[in-house]
């Protein structure tokens, strides 16, 4: 698996090619969503066969944004599905690799454990101390989109997504969970 060379492919593609008015789902989103899929999956003890699947997963999950929003996951598929034979990854390979993508369509349902990473990766930062400022930036693309058209708006999206959101893996409960409950807290107190 020629991670290292697809890595470079994909990346340059996406900073080249993506939409300028994607604040939220941009290079930097698929960087820190690789990051935390090393993370997590160092901490969950997987191998370093599925852990370089997990960051191809990682590394093409919105590549289907270079198509638009609609359905993007399923694109993202038929794109590693297009690039990954020619790096060295099987088709056997390539299929979990699709599972993981798909498993970050939300509303969220992983079948396995590297599903359960890389969706819980997708959303670490509902769990962190940047909570706020990447919110920012998804505030900015869906108020583009049309999909929000006031802050009120946007917090009460917010309350509803991570009411009903739940990390998968044990590292993410542990590591995530209390903050993600203190950053609902704060959007709780801006909605009183």
């Amino acid at each position: 698996m020629e991670y290292d060379k697809i890595k470079k492919i994909i990346l340059k593609n996406l900073k080249d090619n993506l939409p300028k008015h994607l604040s939220y789902h941009s290079v930097m989103h698929v960087k820190d969503v690789i990051d935390s899929v090393e993370k997590i999956a160092k901490s969950e003890g997987v191998s370093q066969e599925d852990l370089m699947l997990l960051k191809a997963a990682a590394l093409f999950h919105d590549t289907g944004f270079l198509y638009g929003a609609k359905d993007h996951e399923e694109k993202s598929c038929e794109i590693a599905q297009e690039y990954l034979p020619n790096y060295g990854y099987s088709q056997s390979q390539i299929d979990k690799i699709k599972g993981m993508i798909m498993a970050t369509k939300i509303p969220q349902s992983p079948n396995n454990h590297l599903e359960q990473i890389l969706a819980d990766a997708d959303l670490d930062y509902l769990g962190r101390d940047d909570f706020f400022t990447i919110g920012d930036k998804l505030f900015d693309e869906l108020t583009m989109f049309g999909i929000v058209n006031s802050e009120r708006d946007w917090n009460l999206l917010q309350e509803k997504f991570l009411e009903n959101h739940h990390f998968f893996t044990q590292t993410a409960i542990n590591n995530r969970n209390q903050k993600k409950q203190q950053n609902l807290e704060i959007i709780k107190s801006k909605l009183k």
